[in-house]
């Protein structure tokens, strides 16, 4: 009976480590336009209309401004998440086949600075 435990913890801890491989560490947050998905330190993140369904062209200047989410080589897609290679060779993280960013003027969670930008940049919703 011990072993079956062990086995059935064993199995929940793979599965958990798995499903953490399977999406990127992205939450939903509260900000004064509604609920975004943010990243890193709870920072708003952003979609680029100048992108297509699985292709980032934010690069150079753009880059500079608009740091993408990048995946980790290890990371798997999953849960409406997938990862775009860029031009460059890096991985980024998508949500609906759309490249994720965060945007430089933003400092805290809960700023949403960027929404509008150039009439091309949107916040990334749930």
């Amino acid at each position: 009976m011990k072993s079956m435990k062990f086995l059935s913890a064993f199995a929940v801890a793979a599965f958990a480590a798995t499903a953490a491989l399977a999406a990127p560490s992205v939450t939903s947050v509260d900000t004064a336009k509604g609920k975004v998905l943010a990243g890193e330190k709870g920072k708003s993140l952003y979609t680029f209309r100048n992108d297509k369904k699985d292709v980032s062209n934010c690069y150079g200047d753009c880059e500079k401004n608009w740091p993408p989410l990048f995946a980790e080589a290890s990371a798997k897609a999953g849960h409406g998440y997938s990862i775009v290679t860029r031009k460059d060779g890096k991985k980024q993280w998508a949500k609906d086949g759309m490249p994720l960013y965060y945007w430089v003027k933003d400092m805290k969670q809960g700023d949403v600075t960027g929404d509008g930008v150039l009439g091309v940049w949107d916040l990334a919703r749930p």
